[in-house]
């Protein structure tokens, strides 16, 4: 956890040249004529408007952090579980979102320890400047993304924003690595969604051809079929085959 607080911190340093860039106030009038003319107000209200721009900016971080971590692939698969059983609501999206913010740090771990040591730290002893340590505390993450990233998808981002790929091993940009990588987790999630579907499938199907063997067509399947397939989940420990399933995949 400390070193996931540390990453937050260093997404933060990434957009502050931005924020105080926005922020930074604006120059001294050249005469006293502009003073007079107003200049004095403008200078005045400036930086409170570009301080606000500035801490708008970073109102993107929880947005880098679902984009650019595994939190995007745990949650639709949890998601998915939730609807292959046939309960919706259970467990609530509250325990659904918390569970994978913590299933996403504790397979981004390595990550944020290297961005730790490569970027925040160096940076807070004052051995490295701000963007010397943006660098090099964001190349683990984009070494990350581009271990799980599909070459097709990268390929499909790039003719959509009309730049050409790098070369086999050159650093994609931000720009075409992000959304790429956000398709290659939620092809993944769906996969892993399609095969979690399929035993609880099966259940339904065996539940209303027996219950259409017997007779019983007016009894809804999914009352008999709902119990089992939370029996079945319970009995093969379900949950810890599920997040183990998960955090192999970034093993």
């Amino acid at each position: 956890m400390r070193h996931s607080r540390s990453c937050v911190v260093l997404l933060l340093l990434a957009l502050l040249p931005a924020a105080l860039a926005w922020s930074a106030p604006a120059a001294p009038p050249a005469s006293m004529g502009e003073l007079l003319d107003g200049g004095k107000q403008a200078a005045s209200v400036t930086p409170y408007v570009r301080t606000l721009v500035g801490l708008s900016l970073l109102s993107f971080i929880p947005a880098a952090l679902i984009a650019m971590t595994s939190f995007t692939r745990i949650v639709v698969t949890l998601s998915f579980l939730r609807h292959a059983i046939g309960m919706p609501e259970t467990p609530p999206n509250v325990v659904l979102v918390t569970l994978a913010m913590f299933l996403t740090f504790f397979t981004m771990a390595p990550v944020f320890e290297q961005m730790h040591g490569q970027g925040l730290a160096p940076y807070l002893e004052g051995r490295i400047g701000t963007q010397q340590a943006i660098d090099g505390g964001l190349a683990p993450l984009k070494t990350f993304m581009q271990a799980h990233v599909r070459d097709a998808d990268l390929q499909s981002v790039a003719e959509l924003a009309r730049k050409p790929l790098p070369e086999a091993g050159a650093e994609v940009p931000m720009q075409v690595l992000v959304p790429a990588f956000m398709l290659s987790e939620l092809r993944a999630a769906f996969t892993a969604g399609f095969i979690i579907f399929l035993p609880f499938l099966l259940i339904d199907l065996i539940v209303a051809a027996v219950l259409m063997a017997l007779g019983m067509m007016m009894v809804p399947p999914v009352s008999i079929s709902l119990p089992l397939k939370v029996l079945l989940f319970v009995l093969i420990d379900g949950w810890s085959l599920l997040l183990r399933a998960i955090a192999g995949a970034y093993a």
